[in-house]
């Protein structure tokens, strides 16, 4: 605002006459203090305190974009697939609560007053069905002639009928293998009741040499029927990471007499390997409480058969060689085992219990299936004729190798209750089946002789079986199915999602959170299925000759037949529970162990002398069937071509 100058003027002295008005107030004011001050002389002195100041946090300078962060929301599960809140009568929740939007279609929230609660989604379990077969097969029946012989041997053929006899009579003990593969979750269980049934018929004392163990539980390990500590092991009888053998040194020496060759003769028609290797592994779910309305039916079932032939007829030509007597051996193992060390105390004080759940619903059958069938069959029955023709002479037939090998391991995730609205049918079953037939023949033809070193091994075959079933759940978890489950169970059949206040209040669930439940509406079926069958012909036929010009006598010889491996070995790993079962409708446990050895001592050749029956069959070739290369037909077994694959070489003369 603009002034004229003596309205300025004016204002100037007010504004002068106001300040000087107030220093002689303060001046009044200053002189009364002083006084004061001069009146008490002896004012004590003023505390001081020292403060203590500590900075215990680096300053990283200004940060603009820092934002405030709100507190983790509290998480309790509920009904993860409905937004419609549902809250237990006797359940109280603190403060007011409304449904809010949720962020996503999977994650409702609870608005409280003070907080929001998101509620997280649940999975729901699946079922599985595995169906394996593996099959290997091998036809390896060789003839051969090496040596200046001029001979050609033409015996009878081997027969199938001991394989076929041994087979036969190994099924008699394992009465489940008439029961076919289920191929649907009704089928499976008709499976686990008739393989329950046919195991309560069988004979505790069957006839021949076979051992059987019935009970509702079975535990320890068994070698060959018998109860031991320790179980004798594999690599003990059989090496499969053999060291390489050394390549054959020459064999031809320079002496003062001249060149001298080295003879020998070396044929080796055994030495096949079998191997069946399994393990399942099922950790699928489980839960500290399994509540079944209906039935529950387990089964826990070993079947461990050997059966072979091995009756070998030998020259009495070569009675002065070094004769291996090393027998078939043949080893049945078998391990049961369970894991039931969960603890189940009560805490101590007081106890907090559930006030929340999800419920997940599976409106049919739970079904975890391996089915898995392993199968080897190989014949490798060998015709030859041989002799010295003053060299070194190696012929190998068989060394066979057959591997079938599988792993399976199905990891699901587990839950704090199972309600079971039907039955449940859990089978682990394990049936394992080695046959062979090793009948050999060693003649000699007439005039036959030796002076040099000679050896000869026609046995020392392996069958071996070996499985475990490994159980994790006690034997003795299971109760009869309270009322106030048998009501949840009913709620639940009728679309009625609400656990009442006495199932939540069981002492498995102390002090727990929010529940995660599984309802299973139908039936709950595991099964573990494992057929392992190993099957060898090995039966050769072998004639000991002279040269047709020079009879070299001096060669040493070393035949071996047998030394053929069959080997199962199979475990299942099953997780049952990690609590306690509330059963409806009965508990029923068939556990059983088979161990079989089946030795046929039927003579294949009829008990005759082999040198007869090799002089029977040995013909001169003609001079046609020397100059053309003819081989000579006969029949070394009739196979199916169909099933059997050659190995290539089927025929050598030389």
């Amino acid at each position: 605002m603009h002034m004229d100058r003596i309205t300025e003027a004016i204002a100037h002295f007010i504004g002068l006459f106001e300040i000087t008005v107030e220093e002689a107030r303060l001046r009044d004011a200053y002189d009364e203090f002083r006084a004061k001050k001069t009146d008490d002389p002896e004012l004590a002195d003023l505390n001081a305190a020292a403060i203590p100041f500590a900075a215990p946090f680096r300053f990283v300078g200004f940060e603009p974009d820092l934002a405030y962060r709100a507190p983790a929301p509290e998480w309790v599960v509920v009904h993860p697939w409905s937004y419609i809140n549902f809250v237990p009568p006797d359940v109280e929740l603190p403060g007011a609560y409304e449904i809010a939007t949720p962020i996503s279609f999977s994650l409702p929230i609870i608005s409280y007053a003070s907080h929001r609660i998101i509620l997280p989604e649940v999975e729901t379990l699946g079922s599985f069905a595995n169906y394996i077969k593996q099959d290997i097969s091998l036809s390896d029946n060789d003839y051969f002639g090496v040596g200046g012989h001029g001979l050609f041997f033409n015996p009878v053929p081997a027969s199938n009928f001991q394989i076929a006899a041994l087979t036969g009579a190994a099924t008699n003990l394992m009465p489940i293998l008439e029961l076919e593969m289920p191929g649907s979750s009704a089928e499976a269980a008709a499976f686990v009741t008739a393989a329950s049934e046919l195991l309560d018929e069988l004979p505790e004392d069957p006839e021949g040499d076979a051992s059987v163990k019935k009970s509702p539980t079975i535990e320890g390990t068994f070698e060959n029927g018998e109860e031991v500590d320790e179980a004798s092991k594999l690599e003990d009888y059989h090496m499969f990471d053999k060291e390489p053998e050394e390549a054959p040194s020459g064999n031809v020496q320079l002496t003062e007499n001249g060149l001298v060759i080295e003879q020998s003769v070396d044929v080796e028609t055994g030495g096949n390997t079998l191997l069946n290797n399994a393990v399942l592994q099922n950790y699928w779910t489980s839960s500290p409480v399994t509540a079944v309305v209906g039935e529950h039916i387990e089964i826990n079932a070993i079947f461990q058969v050997n059966a072979w032939c091995d009756n070998d007829y030998i020259s009495s030509a070569v009675g002065g060689w070094i004769r291996d007597t090393a027998a078939t051996q043949a080893f049945n193992i078998a391990k049961f085992e369970r894991f039931d060390s969960f603890d189940d105390d009560t805490p101590n004080g007081a106890m907090s219990f559930p006030k929340h759940w999800v419920i997940k619903e599976i409106d049919g059958d739970l079904m975890m299936m391996n089915w898995l069938e392993q199968f080897i069959f190989m014949m490798d029955n060998d015709v030859g004729i041989l002799s010295s023709s003053g060299v070194t002479t190696r012929v190998y037939s068989g060394d066979n190798k057959a591997f079938n090998d599988i792993s399976i391991e199905e990891l699901g995730f587990g839950y704090d209750l199972i309600i079971i609205g039907g039955n449940v049918f859990d089978a682990n079953i394990i049936q394992q089946l080695n046959i062979l037939s090793d009948n050999d023949f060693v003649g000699a033809v007439d005039g036959f002789q030796t002076t040099g070193n000679g050896s000869i091994s026609t046995s020392g075959n392996l069958l071996w079986n070996q499985a475990s079933i490994y159980n994790v759940g006690a034997a003795d978890r299971f109760e009869t199915l309270p009322a106030h489950y048998l009501e949840a169970a009913n709620d639940l059949a009728a679309g009625n999602d609400y656990l009442n206040n006495e199932l939540l209040s069981d002492s498995a669930f102390a002090g727990y959170g929010p529940l995660r439940v599984l309802y299973v509406k139908g039936d709950l079926l595991n099964l573990q299925y494992i057929k392992q069958t190993n099957i060898l012909g090995d039966n050769d036929q072998l004639a000991l000759a002279m040269h047709a010009k020079d009879a070299y006598p001096d060669a040493a010889w070393s035949v071996s037949t047998g030394g053929n491996a069959l080997l199962n070995n199979a475990a299942i790993q099953d997780l049952d529970s990690v609590g306690k079962t509330y059963v409806g409708g009965g508990h029923y446990s068939n556990e059983v162990l088979v161990h079989a050895d089946i030795i046929s001592t039927e003579p294949d050749f009829g008990g005759q002398d082999p040198n007869v029956l090799v002089n029977e069959a040995v013909a001169f070739l003609d001079d046609d069937m020397m100059d053309t290369g003819e081989q000579p037909q006969g029949n070394f077994g009739q196979y199916d071509a169909d099933y059997l694959q050659s190995d290539g070489l089927s025929t050598m003369i030389g």
